[in-house]
Parts: C-alpha cells; sequence; structure tokens
C-alpha cells in the first residue's frame, strides 16, 4: 500500500513539475513580456508600459481581431452544419460499424495539419484537382479563382477543425436517451418537432463543446491563412507570429497572445455557465 501510495506522489509530482516547467512558468513569461517595452538591441526593454494593450485598440488590429472572430465564427457554423448530420448517421449505424467510421474520422490527425493544407493548396490551384475535376466534366470554361481568397481560408480550416465537431457531438448523440424520442413520437410529434423540441437540447452539450473545439482554434491558424488566403485574409494568429517573426516586436506580440488567451477563457466560461443553465433546467423539468 505504502509503495502504490509513494508512485502516485512521484506521478503527480512529475505532471505538476511538467506543467509548471513547460506551461505555468512560460505563459508567466508571456504576460510579463507583455508589459514591456520593445528594444531593437535586446527585443526586450524592462521598462513598464501599457501601451502594447492599447495598440490592441487601433483599427487596424481591431479589424484583424473582428475579422478572426468573424471566420472562426463561419468555420464553427459550417462545421457544425456538416458534422451533426456526419455524427447523427454515425450514431444510428449499426454498432460494428462505428468503430470504423470513427476510425476514419481520426485518421487524418496521424498526418500533420500543415501537410494536409499544403495537399489542399493542390487541390485548390488554378491547374487543381478541382478545378481539373469541373473543367473535364465541362462545368465551367476556365479555372475558379478560389486560392488566395476567404473561401480557401474557410474551406481550410473547415477541413482542419471538421474532426474536433464530429467527436463530441457523436459522443452526445451516442448517448442520447431514445426513450425521449419515442415519446415525443407517441404524442404526435413528427420528426422535425422531435429534433428541435428533444434531440437539439440533449445533444445541446455535445454542440457547444464542439463549436468551443472548433472555434477557439480557428482564430490561431495562421499557417492556414498564410497558405490559402494570402496577405488580406489574417487570422489573429499571423499578427503573432508577424510581431514575434518578422517585426521583433515581442512585448506587442505577448500582448497580442494574451488578449487571444483572454478570449478563449471567456468563451469558456461561457461554456461553463451554459452547461450549468443546460443541467438545472433538466433537473427543473
Amino acid at each position: 500500500m505504502t509503495k502504490k501510495l509513494n508512485l502516485q506522489n512521484i506521478i503527480i509530482s512529475v505532471i505538476v513539475g511538467w506543467l509548471l516547467l513547460f506551461v505555468f512558468i512560460p505563459n508567466l513569461m508571456i504576460i510579463g513580456t507583455s508589459f514591456l517595452t520593445r528594444d531593437d538591441a535586446n527585443l526586450i526593454d524592462l521598462t513598464f508600459t501599457l501601451e502594447n494593450y492599447v495598440r490592441l485598440f487601433d483599427p487596424l488590429y481591431a479589424q484583424v481581431m473582428l475579422h478572426s472572430f468573424y471566420m472562426a465564427g463561419m468555420a464553427t457554423i459550417l462545421c457544425l452544419l456538416v458534422g451533426y448530420p456526419f455524427a447523427y448517421s454515425i450514431a444510428k449505424m449499426p454498432q460494428k460499424w462505428r468503430p470504423v467510421m470513427l476510425f476514419l474520422v481520426i485518421v487524418p490527425f496521424w498526418t500533420n495539419s500543415l501537410i494536409r493544407t499544403y495537399g489542399l493548396k493542390l487541390m485548390l490551384g488554378t491547374q487543381g484537382v478541382f478545378n481539373s475535376s469541373l473543367m473535364a466534366i465541362g462545368i465551367i470554361d476556365k479555372p475558379l479563382r478560389i486560392m488566395y481568397t476567404e473561401y480557401a481560408v474557410m474551406v481550410g480550416l473547415v477541413y482542419i477543425l471538421l474532426p474536433f465537431m464530429v467527436l463530441p457531438l457523436y459522443s452526445a448523440i451516442e448517448k442520447l436517451d431514445h426513450t425521449y424520442i419515442e415519446a415525443a413520437r407517441d404524442l404526435g410529434a413528427n420528426k422535425v418537432q422531435t429534433f428541435i423540441k428533444v434531440i437539439a437540447p440533449l445533444t445541446m452539450p455535445g454542440v457547444i463543446a464542439g463549436c468551443l473545439l472548433v472555434f477557439l482554434p480557428a482564430m490561431g491558424m495562421f499557417y492556414i491563412s498564410d497558405l490559402l488566403g494570402g496577405a488580406k485574409n489574417l487570422l489573429i494568429g499571423n499578427v503573432i507570429k508577424s510581431q514575434v517573426l518578422n517585426a521583433r516586436d515581442w512585448p506587442f506580440g505577448a500582448a497580442t497572445s494574451i488578449a487571444l488567451t483572454l478570449s478563449m477563457a471567456i468563451l469558456l466560461y461561457a461554456y461553463y455557465r451554459a452547461g450549468k443553465l443546460l443541467n438545472r433546467k433538466v433537473e427543473l423539468e
């Protein structure tokens, strides 16, 4: 028994030490850097300032932030529209086929997302597979300009993040108590009414979790915007990357990163509150 407790203490100590060394301390350094001043010679000057956070309200950066929220929101909506029917179909399949379909959903994670984005770039290019197929069929006479547009970025975000929507949705739908659906049908509800009144509310935790898992990373995927969108479709992740690597303005890049983290924290808190409200509603019913 003593050896077991000692082993547990060692494992807990290793995990806590890892989190302190590679999560807490780096984030603390970023927070501290965000209140310092840029120095061309040494990157950072130890002069305290709030200018980095004031710059976030500059119309240029505010526009990028709003555009990031718009792109992430649209990608989330598209993933939900595609992912919900897909997850529902998997949950309704015979038990023996479900692991196979879930395996196919997870397979893309085996390949680096950057490599998959390059593959998507080849698909959407002027001479790519998509345009070549449409021209071969006769639907179009000349190639469509898809690359370096907002649509290409949207396709890239949905393509990369769709599994993050499907998995929590499948988990929620698979656990759905079908007696509620049968009761709704016995009371005369049609399929649309059953979905709106029964299925959608009961699977709402999965919907919210999937939306957060898509929305939060979408704002920071700068490489998708770089490769597919060009300079006119920046995300907040592009601003952080350019400030740290190109402009060498580490304090402002750190402030932008903190602003993004706070936005994510607010959304996670909203998810927590929504979950509590849903649970309370279920208990009252």
